[in-house]
Formats: C-alpha cells, structure tokens, sequence
C-alpha cells in the first residue's frame, strides 16, 4: 500500500452507548454523512447539534413574496435557513445579500450554501453587525425585501466553547463575536450591583433580580471570578434557595434563562444594534420594500412594534403588522425553540 495514502480517522469514543458531549455528537455535526439519524432527530422535535431550524419560514416567505430578480437583505444569516428559501425564489437574476457578526459560523453557512449552488453572482456574504445594513445598499441598491431574525442560533446555544447556555459547562462568554468586546465573565468583574439589578430587570424582567444580583456581588466581592456558566447557575442556585421546595427547580431553570439572556443582551448591546437597524430601515427599503422582522423576547419586541408604529405614523410604512404572527401548533410541537417567537411586518410607501 502507498505510504501517502491517508489513514482513514476514527469516530470519536465516548462512554455508553449514545454521545453526551458536543463534540462527541459526530452524526449530528455531519449532518450531510448521516441523513437518515439526521431526520429521526428532527422527527422527535430536538434540533441536531451543531444545526439550526428556521422558525416561521412559510410565514415569512408568504408575507415577503419575492419575486425572481429582486434584490434582498437577510440581515442575520445564521445557519442560512431563510437564505436558502429567498434564494429559491430570487432566481433568475436575483441578488440576496446576507450579513452576520459571527466569525465561527459565517464561514461554514457560506460553504453549505456555496456547495448548494449558490456562488457570490447570487448570494453576497459579509461578516458585518446588521446595524450597520446601509453600508449594503452603495453594492446593492434599494433593497425589495429585508429580514431580520433576532433569535441565537441553536449552533451557537448548543456549543458549550461558545457559553450561551447554563445546561452544559463552559466558559462564561456568550459573545456572538468572541473576537470583539467583553466577556460576561469580564463584564461581571467590574459590575455595580444596581446597575446588574437593572440589567437582569430591563433585559429579561427577571422578577428575582435583586437577590441574584446581591449574591452574584458578593461572590465578586470576595474575589471570587465567575469564569464559567456551571458557576454563574450554581450563584443563581445559591441565591434562590429561599424559594418553597416544591417550585424550587422550576424556578431555578427559567431564572438561569432570563439571567444568561439578560448579560447576552447586555454583552453584546443587542438592544443598542437593534434601535440603528430600525432607524436605518426607511434609508435601505425600496418603494414598496417589505421587512419582517423575528423577535423571541418582550425587550425586541417592545422596540419593533413602537418604531414601525412611529413610522407609520409619519407616512414612511403604508401597512404594518397590527398583531405579530406566532408560530403554529405544529411547529411549536416539532421545534419548542419556536414557542417564544413573534413575527412582525411591515411595508413601505411606494
């Protein structure tokens, strides 16, 4: 046998008879390899690791109807999910541009993509915030159609490296680019009590922020750094252990939640890029442009209905969502990551 020949590499072992880990989840991390164990995955209603299931894409794809030789936004590209749908009907002649802050997933979208057959003449990928949208449109030109999904990709909740999540450990991040500002294990270190009382309160109305921000504080105080996300959950364990035994772990859970959410916001100053992305929408839009946006918290909401209301108000939009659209039944059921999102629409004057 040729010495040059490339030994062919072992699957990854771990202990029992079903991988745990991320890392040890080799079927689900090559999805294309695997197509069988992918869909009975996708059939018991999880999300494989390392993929992402696009929430309300009929929805969506109905309210933007685009037509072959438009030119669009998807302002968070994330898995690529919506992409590909856009992409389907933009053809022929069709141009999508597609921007995310993500250094570690942007890449692998654009090859999954790329190797679907969609090259740079049809699909324009840059790694940019998606506040900074109207530096687009001296390439592009008036946009027909932009979206914007708001929601953390299931890649980047599911992958401990990256510390979204307060399920697995890992270090305490939650970044959506790792290679730009503060940690939250950072931003901790220099808090002020009030000021993370305020934060766990204003960015996820967390009703127990003022227990878990003392205690959170004290740990600081003793010089104790919270580096990790099993850390920050067993503070916020600690903090709530007053609680009735019986609601005690129910609690505890959607605590972790509001507050890991909370600092991602604050990190990350989603609220901040969320109010440029709205005030820039009337300068990027086509007469008679359309734009949905997708939202999966009170905070993001709150902030797109009040500025599509101002613009309507002021004659910019001639139509806007007077209710958002939520995710059907059936898709609740089939991906749970759906429940909390909320759809709204609206359309510019022509």
């Amino acid at each position: 046998m040729d010495d040059q020949t490339p030994k062919p590499s072992r699957r990854i072992r771990y202990k029992g008879t079903h991988p745990k880990a991320f890392k040890e989840k080799y079927k689900e991390l090559q999805p294309e390899q695997y197509t069988n164990d992918i869909e009975n995955i996708l059939k018991q209603g999880r999300t494989p690791a390392g993929m992402h299931r696009s929430i309300c894409v009929d929805e969506i794809m109905e309210f933007l109807n685009i037509k072959p030789g438009q030119t669009g936004l998807d302002a968070t590209l994330g898995y690529g999910g919506h992409s590909l749908e856009m992409l389907k009907r933009l053809a022929p002649n069709g141009r999508l541009f597609a921007i995310d802050v993500d250094p570690i997933e942007l890449p692998r979208t654009k090859e999954r993509l790329e190797n679907l057959g969609y090259g740079p003449e049809v699909l324009i990928i840059k790694k940019m915030n998606f506040s900074e949208m109207d530096q687009i449109i001296y390439e592009s030109g008036p946009l027909d159609f932009v979206l914007a999904d708001l929601g953390v990709s299931s890649m980047q909740i599911d992958n401990p490296e990256r510390g979204f999540s307060f399920k697995t450990e890992g270090p305490l991040d939650l970044r959506l680019n790792p290679k730009s500002g503060k940690s939250a294990a950072a931003f901790l270190k220099t808090v002020k009590q009030q000021e993370l009382k305020d934060i766990l309160f204003e960015n996820s109305d967390e009703p127990y922020a003022e227990e878990i921000s003392r205690t959170i504080i004290l740990y600081i105080s003793r010089g104790i750094e919270i580096k990790t996300t099993t850390q920050l959950k067993n503070i916020i364990t600690e903090a709530l252990v007053f609680l009735p035994a019986q609601t005690r772990n129910d609690i505890i859970k959607k605590s972790c939640q509001r507050c890991f959410q909370a600092l991602r916001i604050e990190v990350n100053n989603e609220f901040g890029v969320l109010n440029k992305f709205l005030d820039k929408l009337p300068k990027v839009l086509a007469p008679g442009g359309r734009v949905a946006i997708l939202t999966f918290h009170s905070g993001e909401d709150r902030r797109v209905k009040k500025s599509f209301q101002s613009l309507y108000n002021v004659g910019i939009f001639k139509e806007i969502a007077s209710e958002p659209i939520r995710p059907s039944a059936q898709e609740c059921n089939d991906n749970p990551r759906a429940k909390s999102a909320k759809l709204r629409w609206a359309i510019r004057v022509e």
